[in-house]
């Protein structure tokens, strides 16, 4: 099983987007596929058609040890299910506070759970704080989405460096294998500029600090689609929405550069 941390601490670069639609296009090639919604908004959840409100167990009650994993997760269809999140996320990070091991509350429920998939995304918070450093625990692989904006680059070096370091301390797994843009606009020089600085940036070979040494920087551009906004307000990915958009090519052509990563590491684990 692939475990994968959908990362970036500036708000509005498409993470939610990617972490939901990547999920969907993997599911729809039949990979089974877990999403983890660790954002207090419950955007991913809301954008799966799923509502944690009432009795119903979200990961709030998982961090909390109220409940499983399990009992929290919500089948969305037949390949693709999701642990949702509301609002009661938020106040996770002062109750966990003071708790002994609170980095490693994710990981030791994720292991006491006895489903297998193929995939576990995980759509982390805009934030650096206790949930998306659990997150990093819990998982073995970052991507990272970022808009070609020269804004979207700024606080990067802060996130490169909270992996480099919870991969030396905390998960020896960890490292960043992939990075995307989202939101792109093939019009623009400035989209170029960017991604090209972006490719030179994660190319840097053996100088590469070890947790991003080896991030691929997918082909795939996600283009700025106004489907892709849409599609949340209906509670569908792009797939059920607007399955000929331009949005669902691009997730589409994404998640096969994944899969193909996938039987690379396969191939490459096997040898």
């Amino acid at each position: 099983m692939r475990s994968i941390a959908v990362i970036n601490q500036k708000g509005g670069v498409g993470k939610t987007t990617t972490a939901v639609n990547l999920s969907a296009a993997l599911a729809n090639s039949g990979a089974r596929v877990c999403v983890l919604d660790l954002d207090p908004q419950a955007h991913a959840s809301l954008h799966l058609g799923v509502s944690a409100a009432g009795t119903v167990p979200s990961l709030y009650d998982v961090l909390c040890g109220n409940a499983t994993i399990a009992q929290a997760r919500c089948e969305v269809s037949e390949y693709l299910s999701v642990v949702p999140s509301n609002i009661d996320l938020a106040a996770a990070e002062m109750e966990l506070a003071g708790e002994v091991g609170r980095e490693m509350i994710l990981r030791d429920a994720l292991a006491a759970d006895d489903a297998k998939f193929d995939y576990l995304i995980l759509d982390c918070p805009p934030s650096l704080g206790v949930l998306t450093i659990n997150a990093l625990v819990a998982v073995d692989e970052v991507f990272l989405p970022l808009q070609p904006h020269f804004l979207a680059l700024h606080g990067l070096s802060k996130l490169l460096r909270t992996v480099e370091v919870v991969s030396r301390r905390l998960n020896e797994q960890l490292r960043l294998s992939g990075v995307m843009l989202c939101m792109y606009d093939s019009t623009t020089r400035l989209a170029a500029e960017v991604s090209s600085d972006v490719e030179a940036f994660f190319s840097g070979g053996p100088s590469a600090k070890q947790a991003m040494q080896n991030a691929k920087f997918f082909d795939t551009k996600i283009r700025r689609n106004i489907r892709l906004a849409e599609a949340p307000s209906f509670g569908q990915s792009i797939f059920e929405y607007a399955p000929e958009s331009n949005g669902a090519a691009d997730y589409r052509a994404l998640a096969e550069e994944v899969i193909m990563q996938t039987a690379g590491s396969l191939r490459f684990a096997a040898a």
